[in-house]
């Protein structure tokens, strides 16, 4: 199907994919748990638009550029950890600040307000963008599911693409409906918030440490 092989194996590997943790993910569910759907899915939104761009750049060939110059590939993979670093410095601040504040919350009182500033699109496209990796994971990744004698290459991409996208909208989906679930806990209890976005910032420590020790 339009140059598509093996797609049983392909949809099997696309879910243990998508299932496992990342910044993109992770970000999602804090946003939705801290501020709810509406705001999970403005941050889904930005992680579908930076994938559709990363497997376009893909399918056009940027991955093999990135591959060849290892100046360019070095700029996108420290720019993606120095932004990785801020969020998780974010983060670890507004957990320090609910640390400091868990006994001022009486019961019943109001939700606390959205971090000032805060552009969930923005932030979950630029997390994807700067992920040099992933653009080179795509091509990687598809070029196994490509018959390499059929007539339109790009077309077996945007096929592969747009399944990755479902899975993708299926997996965020259910994490932003969690996050919500797991909202009304966040506010009766500071002290389970603010471990859960310590470790929130930790995790993103984390994942900058890794991309920047990342070889093209």
């Amino acid at each position: 199907m339009f140059g598509v092989i093996d797609l049983p194996t392909y949809l099997a590997g696309l879910v243990l994919i998508i299932l496992l943790p990342g910044p993109n993910s992770l970000y999602v569910l804090s946003v939705a748990a801290r501020r709810g759907i509406r705001a999970g899915y403005t941050a889904a939104a930005g992680v579908w638009c930076g994938d559709a761009a990363l497997m376009t750049l893909s399918a056009a060939g940027v991955a093999s550029l990135l591959k060849a110059n290892a100046v360019l590939f070095g700029i996108v993979k420290y720019a993606g950890a120095g932004y990785l670093t801020w969020l998780a410095v974010g983060m670890l601040r507004a957990a320090w600040g609910m640390w400091r504040t868990r006994r001022e919350q009486t019961a019943g009182e109001a939700a606390p307000a959205p971090a000032a500033g805060e552009r969930p699109f923005r932030r979950a496209l630029i997390v994807s963008l700067f992920n040099p990796k992933a653009i080179l994971f795509f091509v990687a990744f598809f070029v196994q599911f490509v018959d390499p004698g059929y007539a339109y290459p790009a077309l077996s991409f945007v096929v592969l693409g747009a399944f990755a996208q479902v899975a993708s909208v299926l997996y965020l989906s259910a994490l932003i409906f969690g996050g919500t679930k797991l909202s009304a806990a966040f506010r009766r209890r500071k002290r389970l918030s603010a471990t859960a976005t310590s470790a929130a910032g930790a995790l993103f420590f984390g994942f900058a440490a890794k991309l920047s020790l990342a070889s093209g």
